[in-house]
């Protein structure tokens, strides 16, 4: 039996095609014609007016923290459940993050956002932005996290890298936030190897980032720096990599939903296994990517822990993974301040991502099934 890995690339010769395509035009390069129409095509599939197409998610959210205001003397506020790439950018522009705690699906809670952005503000710390995280693929709760922050006058950033894709009352993802960001990460839905996009419906907001992104060279016929750039634009040949995806990403998006419900269809009558995001009056997963399927076991129902059950998929040569371990749990943030409810804490002991690939095949999942439902039996 093959390796089952939580999220392989999907790759086809619709990709080859695209690829070769770019290297016949010889823009081998960064930048060229694959990167505008990747650009274009980003910005109208997120329905924003402006998209910058750069190196990493991580380098579209630092520009985009930059261009809120970001910097020493200032604070972001960060969910405390997400990968550590959205936290770092905050502290490459010498802003202190500032971290709150989730609800029940993983995403920030709202109330938690607001008393800590009220707090911050009666100490006299300047709160410059608010970031969102679309966890795993789940839109946030926008229609508290928005208007809250308009109140404030506080300037979200929606970090999207997980939920191309997704929506939120018919709204796409990455269309929420005074500037918001997607990943195309070897593991996402769509990939370009390594790549990210930033995305805004302020044109200047993207020009001044786009500058920055190309070692903010001055526009004159020598080699001009009157300030610090970056060198954080996407490659022509990783953009038409992104271009063949996104031909395919409908299709794509398609079977990481079906993979869902035959996980949910496999596991519904399973004691002390439920899903993230499906909680009891949740909004189910007709707007969700479904980028990866993700349980939680509950202690009061079965004996199995996290630990166990990844190690059990593991040893017949599955991949799975802990849910992200919340940043204020993290050493290297162990100092920073964060208002926590325990919820986070709760996912990271009981959560575990499954195989969710758009690649597998049924037979993978009934095979990933098959050993969910041995070990969770015994336990």
């Amino acid at each position: 039996m093959s390796r089952i890995f939580l999220s392989k690339a999907d790759v086809t010769e619709v990709e080859e095609h695209y690829i070769l395509d770019a290297v016949r035009s010889g823009w081998v390069a960064p930048l060229g014609p694959s990167v505008d129409a990747f650009e274009v095509e980003m910005a109208a599939r997120a329905d924003v007016s402006h998209a910058l197409a750069l190196a990493s998610g991580t380098a579209a959210l630092h520009l985009g923290l930059l261009e809120l205001g970001a910097g020493p003397g200032t604070a972001v506020i960060v969910p405390s459940m997400t990968f550590a790439a959205s936290a770092m950018p905050v502290v490459y522009t010498g802003a202190e993050p500032v971290f709150v705690d989730s609800r029940a699906d993983g995403n920030i809670d709202p109330g938690l956002l607001m008393e800590a952005i009220d707090t911050l503000r009666a100490e006299g710390t300047s709160v410059a932005a608010a970031m969102s995280v679309d966890l795993f693929g789940r839109c946030a709760d926008y229609d508290e996290i928005v208007p809250g922050l308009r109140e404030r006058g506080v300037p979200l950033i929606e970090d999207a890298a997980e939920a191309l894709g997704a929506a939120y009352h018919g709204r796409p993802a990455g269309s929420f936030g005074a500037a918001a960001v997607f990943s195309f990460n070897g593991n996402k839905i769509l990939t370009t190897s390594g790549g990210g996009m930033l995305l805004s419906n302020d044109g200047e907001l993207i020009a001044r980032a786009r500058y920055l992104s190309t070692q903010a060279r001055q526009p004159v016929d020598h080699y001009e720096h009157t300030e610090v750039g970056y060198n954080y634009r996407l490659s022509n040949l990783l953009a038409a990599l992104g271009r063949a995806q996104l031909s395919r990403f409908d299709s794509m998006l398609a079977r990481r939903r079906t993979i869902r419900e035959m996980y949910v269809d496999g596991l519904s009558h399973v004691p002390g296994v439920s899903f993230l995001g499906r909680e009891e009056g949740g909004r189910g997963d007709d707007a969700d990517n479904c980028w990866l399927t993700c349980i939680t076991l509950d202690p009061a129902s079965t004996t199995v822990t996290a630990s166990r059950l990844i190690a059990e998929l593991a040893g017949e040569d599955i991949e799975s993974r802990r849910l992200w371990k919340p940043m204020h749990l993290q050493p290297v943030f162990a100092s920073r301040r964060s208002f926590v409810s325990g919820q986070s804490e709760r996912l990271f002991d009981r959560g575990v991502a499954l195989p969710s690939g758009s690649a597998l095949h049924d037979d993978d999942i009934e095979r990933v099934l098959k050993v969910l439902k041995t070990v969770l039996a015994v336990g």
